[in-house]
């Protein structure tokens, strides 16, 4: 019987959903809590295997604690989704908007800086009203709409605070003007699988749906499967989740996820999502 892992630090509508469709294919599975595993570093590959399973998805929604597990599992010669190149480069903006604009990908208008003077700088190159964000961090954390200079002085100010030192790396974006939502699209290898709409929540402009945000589904018109495609190759490709803004005239990606979170757009579709996935990891394997 074929063994699959799944690595998490919380079990989530997801992993149950990866659970049961890796059960009914007849596989077994290896549910590996990361909280509660220590590596040796010098540990053999068949120990690991049977620790983890062959090939592995990896679950966790700490980005660090995955990043860490997924450079020794590969480097013990065992097949992680995703990679830990293209699970690097998803969870940094700055790496994934390099990786959009060098492959073409239509994104944001974006600036960077590493320190207090910088950050304002960058906010008058952009200009308001702009958004900053943390260059790592998910369901739309630390995520502020700067409206104008006191605005931008409150949060510039706060973060200098914190002691944080990501947080002094400045990530700043045009605020796109679009309708109320955004879409996620779902890519699997070279299949783009499905696609929603995110609303936002009442009193609120981010569109996770971890803060209260909805889905309804999305046509997958012709442009959107080829724009998602495009950014997924661009970071590396796997199982990913594309966002994007409806701008004036066109589609704009503003992130590529690597974990995915896919409840909400399961809610909008009759594609299985999860088997799609487990279906990719042992194709992926078996190349």
């Amino acid at each position: 019987m074929k063994t699959i892992g799944i690595v998490y630090d919380r079990i989530r509508w997801e992993e149950k959903a990866l659970l049961r469709a890796s059960k009914k294919m007849g596989l077994d599975v290896k549910l590996v809590d990361s909280k509660n595993i220590r590596l040796n570093m010098l540990e053999k590959t068949d120990k690991l295997r049977e620790m983890f399973g062959d090939p592995v998805i990896q679950r966790c929604i700490s980005y660090f604690r995955g990043l860490h597990i997924t450079a020794i599992l590969e480097n013990a010669g065992l097949k992680v989704i995703n990679t830990f190149n293209v699970s690097s480069i998803c969870g940094n903006k700055i790496f994934t908007t390099l990786a959009l604009i060098k492959a073409g990908v239509p994104t944001p208008k974006t600036s960077i800086a590493f320190a207090e003077e910088g950050a304002y700088k960058a906010l008058k190159d952009i200009g308001y009203p702009a958004v900053i964000k943390p260059v790592i961090g998910s369901w739309g954390r630390l995520i502020a709409l700067i409206k104008d200079r006191a605005s931008a002085q409150a949060v510039i100010e706060s973060r200098k605070e914190m002691r944080n030192a990501l947080l002094q790396i400045y990530y700043v974006q045009e605020y796109v003007e679009r309708p109320p939502r955004d879409i996620r699209v779902m890519v699997i290898g070279d299949d783009v699988v499905a696609a929603s709409y995110r609303y936002s929540p009442p009193d609120d402009w981010r569109t996770n749906v971890a803060r209260g945000g909805f889905s309804e589904p999305c046509p997958l018109t012709d442009e959107l499967r080829e724009i998602a495609l495009k950014a997924s190759k661009a970071v590396g490709g796997g199982v990913l989740a594309v966002d994007c803004m409806e701008s004036a005239d066109r589609i704009l990606v503003h992130e590529v996820n690597s974990t995915v979170e896919f409840r909400g757009l399961s809610s909008t579709t009759d594609v299985d999502i999860a088997k799609k996935i487990v279906e990719y990891t042992l194709e992926v394997t078996e190349d």
